[in-house]
């Protein structure tokens, strides 16, 4: 019997993600990396790592945003999710997640540092539960949403998926 998203959303207690969809974080490590071993993009201490449930239905998406660590993505259930990094250089990868490598679909995607990334389910999916593992730590202090217009005039040529993934 394949579960749906209301299934996931209420036994896994997720809630809303302010970027979009649902998340619950599930780890939080208790070992503590000081800010003067971390690089300047780290504002303050941060624990040695993060993880978190996170689950898009369709028509939702998660907004462009970027972080100050690297973001490890894994497959859990549903269909697949289409996840856009857009690098300093500007460049556009599309990674697709989930668990049919013949469609070119892989278990885990790794997202670098400093990336601006975000994710929709694929065409044709109707959601796709994930986990997201982050080292050092997640912490809203290295979180930052992009701003449509500034990453358009910075990338024009990304126009279409830029304005597709941002809130404002």
């Amino acid at each position: 019997m394949r579960r749906n998203a209301a299934y996931w959303i209420e036994r896994l207690r997720l809630e809303k993600h302010p970027e979009g969809g649902f998340y619950k974080e599930i780890y939080r490590s208790s070992l503590k990396i000081p800010a003067a071993s971390l690089p300047s993009s780290f504002r303050g201490d941060r624990v040695a790592s993060t993880s978190i449930y996170f689950l898009l239905e369709e028509n939702q998406f998660s907004a462009l945003h970027r972080i100050a660590s690297d973001e490890v993505w894994h497959f859990y259930d549903g269909d697949c999710l289409a996840i856009f990094e857009l690098t300093n250089e500007g460049n556009m990868r599309v990674h697709r997640l989930g668990n049919n490598p013949d469609e070119g679909e892989s278990l885990q995607v790794i997202i670098s540092a400093g990336n601006w990334f975000g994710a929709k389910p694929d065409n044709g999916s109707e959601y796709a539960l994930v986990g997201c593992t982050v080292a050092p730590g997640f912490d809203f202090d290295d979180f930052e949403f992009a701003k449509r217009d500034t990453l358009i005039t910075q990338y024009p040529v990304h126009e279409r998926i830029i304005r597709s993934l941002t809130l404002e």
